[in-house]
């Protein structure tokens, strides 16, 4: 069986609530989610909030558009990275992919 597949895509986004608004939207994350990084890493390694059958398969989220982001907010952007790396480094059923072109 293979991993299930999310797309984050970050066109467009600007800041921390946007980014924030967009993994909730495709991570399916549950409304107690608080938004703030360490409800991100949380939400990350624990694959009982992933969605649909991802707990079981494994998940690879593919983020596209993510450069507009981290030109605009460099400090944030390096705190996500760092974010994505520990959880795929801490749950072996998560993998993070960043595309690269198709930027605006």
């Amino acid at each position: 069986m293979t991993e299930r597949v999310v797309t984050l895509d970050l066109a467009g986004v600007t800041d921390k609530a946007g980014l924030m608004d967009r993994c909730v939207r495709a991570l399916d994350l549950p409304d107690w989610f608080g938004r703030n990084w360490d409800a991100l890493a949380d939400s990350l390694s624990d694959h009982t909030v992933w969605p649909g059958d991802a707990g079981e398969r494994g998940l690879l989220i593919v983020v596209r558009d993510w450069q507009t982001y981290a030109r605009a907010r460099p400090e944030e952007w390096k705190i996500v990275q760092a974010l994505f790396t520990e959880a795929a480094d801490r749950t072996p059923a998560l993998a993070v992919a960043l595309t690269l072109g198709g930027s605006s």
